[in-house]
């Protein structure tokens, strides 16, 4: 029987892309997973997920991401809920497996869990169980193994930003670097990076704090 895990990293980040992975595996062979050590990403550390990461890969019997850039986002924000943003790229996750799962574990974003195992349905082109709850990254170990790939994908994104743009920290809000980037770009170009999500309201704020203050300051 195989089971499969989906999981994301970087949902809150106004910075960078959202990363999702899905990972499976042989239902007898998930003790594989206990016993590298897997556990939700946010719980472990950034040396804990690198060195963990191959093994999981190699433990799995198929895994695949996708990469989810903030000009996407927030083009589909116009018209669909980030929660409706994800299931869509869940389904597409599990439509391009080459063997499908019988039941797929999943955390859910939804404040009804139930709902999100709903969403993802209607855009699978198969039928499955979905098991859809909140703290699945924490409860399943497959949905560990997803957690990490997801993070440690977007970590190496982060970093390969950084070689075009500068320090940019993780790209969350309460992140000083991240507030730190978005206002010397601001600063210097009048507008906001490509990098950054443009709906989401830090980004918004900034933007508007920065006009406000061109206009204080007579600025053309």
């Amino acid at each position: 029987m195989l089971i499969a895990g989906i999981d994301e990293a970087g949902r809150g980040p106004c910075v960078g892309p959202m990363v999702m992975a899905v990972a499976v595996i042989e239902k007898e062979r998930e003790s594989l997973l206990s016993e590298i050590g897997v556990a939700d990403s946010k719980l472990l550390s950034p040396a804990e997920r690198e060195s963990q990461f191959p093994k999981i890969k190699k433990s799995l019997s198929e895994f695949a991401t996708v990469h989810i850039l903030p000009e996407e986002i927030d083009s589909l924000r116009d018209h669909k809920s980030l929660n409706e943003i994800e299931a869509m790229r869940a389904a597409e996750l599990l439509n391009c497996l080459k063997n499908k799962p019988q039941l797929v574990y999943v955390d859910s974003p939804d404040v009804l869990q139930e709902n999100f195992g709903l969403r993802i349905k209607k855009y699978l082109s198969f039928d499955v169980a979905i098991k859809s709850e909140h703290k699945a990254d924490v409860n399943y170990p497959i949905v560990s193994a997803a957690s990490i790939l997801a993070k440690v994908e977007r970590d190496a994104a982060i970093k390969v930003l950084e070689k075009t743009f500068g320090k940019i920290g993780s790209g969350y809000p309460h992140d000083p670097d991240t507030i730190a980037f978005i206002e010397k770009y601001l600063l210097e170009h009048n507008k906001l990076p490509s990098i950054a999500r443009k709906s989401w309201d830090t980004s918004q704020r900034m933007l508007n704090a920065r006009f406000q203050t061109k206009l204080f300051n007579g600025e053309n």
